[in-house]
């Protein structure tokens, strides 16, 4: 079973005390790379979240996104620094008295200085609610893995359809391959055998260079050695688990090989299988670098 690394999870929690929704966005990359957002009063649970994604997500460019919201009665989403206003307020009054001047907003300028109002989120939260709210987000890693299992077998079918190209391409190949040798040897034997006739020379070292020749242009170890990576390609596509790194490797040496047969064979007809097989390989190495 094949993992996408996009994925995208959304949980949420809600009852008297605490409102709490968790968003998550998984996109692809080689290692795990985290971004956390979150109230002030959850920020050195960092580890903590990154410990719980890795053993959820495992890799991946991962975006996380938590809003909470605390409805307990002795709580308001801001806290009033009321001794600091006072202070504001009768420095202000105090200026405005040296200046002979009557200022109605002394009110609201003392209450807007600095540090006056501070964000709830500031305060040191209780353990319950960070208990309520990995809950949640256990909850969202969770729908995100489902996310990117959905995703992989959408390109479970890509990969399968890709390899399947390439297969047929292969038994086109080994089809022709015969048919190329057969129509190679026959033309260097009429090319060269009233030549051989006229010239004095070792045969047997004639012979030896034509075998030489031969093998540098025979193609069966490479269409032996390509079948073998596809059949192994598709273990791993059907393994239990995804191993995008493994696929990633196996195509670099399907494309090796590949491009060797391009390279020897010297006929226009298995040349064109080449390209669409060429083609088919690039799309799965495009598809590989999304797999987990």
């Amino acid at each position: 079973m094949i993992k996408s690394m996009t994925g995208f999870g959304l949980a949420a929690f809600e009852d008297q005390n605490y409102s709490i929704q968790i968003e998550i966005k998984a996109l692809n990359s080689k290692f795990l790379d985290l971004s956390f957002r979150s109230p002030k009063q959850f920020s050195d649970k960092e580890n903590e979240v990154k410990t719980l994604v890795s053993a959820a997500l495992e890799r991946g460019k991962v975006n996380i996104s938590i809003e909470f919201v605390s409805k307990l009665d002795d709580e308001l989403p801001i806290v009033i620094q009321e001794d600091l206003f006072q202070r504001y307020f009768q420095k202000y009054a105090e200026m405005a008295a040296s200046v002979e001047t009557n200022t109605p907003e002394l009110f609201k300028l003392a209450l807007q200085s600095p540090h006056v109002i501070l964000s709830n989120s500031d305060k040191s939260d209780s353990a319950e609610a960070w208990e309520k709210v990995k809950e949640v987000l256990i909850q969202a890693l969770e729908e995100c893995d489902i996310s990117r299992i959905r995703e992989g077998a959408v390109l479970m079918e890509k990969f399968s359809e890709s390899l399947d190209l390439i297969q047929r391409g292969l038994d086109s190949i080994k089809e022709l391959a015969p048919i190329r040798k057969e129509r190679l040897k026959n033309k260097i034997k009429n090319n060269f055998s009233d030549w051989v006739k006229e010239q004095d020379f070792d045969a047997n070292r004639f012979e030896q260079e034509l075998i030489y020749y031969f093998e540098k242009l025979d193609i069966s170890e490479e269409i032996v050695r390509l079948e073998a990576h596809l059949k192994l390609f598709s273990q791993v596509l059907n393994s239990n688990r995804s191993e995008g790194k493994k696929m990633g490797f196996v195509s670099q040496e399907l494309g090796r090989e590949i491009n060797t047969i391009g390279s020897k064979a010297n006929d226009a007809t298995i040349q064109h299988q080449v390209i669409n097989m060429k083609d088919e390989l690039e799309k799965i190495k495009e598809q590989a670098l999304n797999i987990l």
